[in-house]
């Protein structure tokens, strides 16, 4: 008896689903969204040290364009994205803790 090599056309493909979102376990599942360009620009600006508050807010203006205040609303809206803490989840974690920190103080 000789084995025979599966039928191609009948062969599950193995990348078929390689990139299709996991819907066994949610049905309505979308492949996810990427963050924006700015989205990234924020965290990694957040990421950076400082020296003093002066230049970081310098930096804020010259490398993203925006005011300072408008960079704190977007950043308190990114730590709450599950996508920025897919993308960087040591500094949306500490900007977690430190914001609950400041909450508990109140």
């Amino acid at each position: 008896m000789t084995a025979s090599a599966p039928d191609p056309d009948t062969a599950p493909d193995p990348d078929a689903d390689r990139d299709a979102p996991d819907t066994d376990r949610d049905p309505g599942a979308v492949p996810p969204v990427e963050l924006s360009a700015r989205a990234r620009a924020v965290l990694a600006l957040e990421r950076r040290p400082w020296a003093g508050p002066g230049a970081k807010e310098r930096a804020i203006r010259e490398e993203l364009g925006i005011s300072p205040v408008r960079y704190f609303q977007l950043l308190n809206a990114l730590i709450e994205d599950e996508r920025a803490l897919r993308e960087d989840p040591v500094t949306v974690n500490r900007l977690r803790r430190l914001k609950e920190e400041r909450r508990g103080r109140r």
